[in-house]
Formats: C-alpha cells, sequence, structure tokens
C-alpha cells in the first residue's frame, strides 16, 4: 500500500501562482510513477501531469503545458506541482497519484491504484 498526502492548495488570484506537495508513505516510492490530476465542479477527473519513477520523464495536458511544472525528491518521498499563471478555469480538486504502469500509459487515471484525498485549489478572476 502507498499512503498519499496533498497540500499547498488554496485560493489564489488569476496570474498568481501555487506549489503543491504530495507526501507518499508505505512502500518504496521511487517504485512509483506519479501522478496529478484535477476535478472540477461538475466535471470529471482529468490527467494533468505525470512524471516516471526517477523524475526523468514528464508529461503534461495541452491545458497546463508552459504554466506547470512536475518534480519530485525521491529522498523526501514527495512530489510536486509547481503551478503559474493560474487561470479560473484551473480551479479544482487537485489529487496525487501513484502507479506502476510504463510511462506511456500514465494519462490513464484507471491506471493508479493509489490515490490522496485531494486539495482544493480556487483561483478567482
Amino acid at each position: 500500500q502507498v499512503q498519499l498526502v496533498e497540500s499547498g492548495g488554496g485560493l489564489v488570484q488569476a496570474g498568481g501562482s501555487l506549489r503543491l506537495s504530495c507526501a507518499a508513505s508505505g512502500r518504496t516510492f521511487s517504485d512509483y510513477a506519479m501522478g496529478w490530476f484535477r476535478q472540477g465542479p461538475e466535471k470529471e477527473r482529468e490527467f494533468v501531469s505525470a512524471i516516471s519513477w526517477n523524475g526523468v520523464n514528464k508529461q503534461y495536458s495541452d491545458s497546463v503545458q508552459g504554466r506547470f511544472t512536475i518534480s519530485r525528491d525521491n529522498a523526501k518521498n514527495t512530489v510536486y506541482l509547481q503551478m503559474n499563471s493560474l487561470k479560473p478555469d484551473d480551479t479544482a480538486v487537485y489529487y496525487c497519484a501513484a502507479s506502476s504502469v510504463s510511462f506511456a500509459f500514465l494519462r490513464r487515471r484507471t491506471n493508479y491504484p493509489y490515490w490522496g484525498q485531494g486539495t482544493q485549489v480556487t483561483v478567482s478572476s
């Protein structure tokens, strides 16, 4: 089992920045690729970003490419999501998740067996 706890959400004005963190415990953190997903009001949970187990490979959704940066620190068992130039459309609950599948399949949320409880991000206009 892997336990995940997100933090860093909050209320920010459009154009502002936030940094989300996700702390992992349980099994060996570096055994897993990590992903960030989000779920806005009355929307399905959608892929945001993912990072390989060693932090070398990263991928982003088109909607956040160039604004968000994913990173991880395996020594601290933590994955981060730096969010810049935030827009009201970024308002959502953000979830981190852990997966053992190949990097090519990390956009699919059904490939993640472990999830955090989520952290709310609200961007005001």
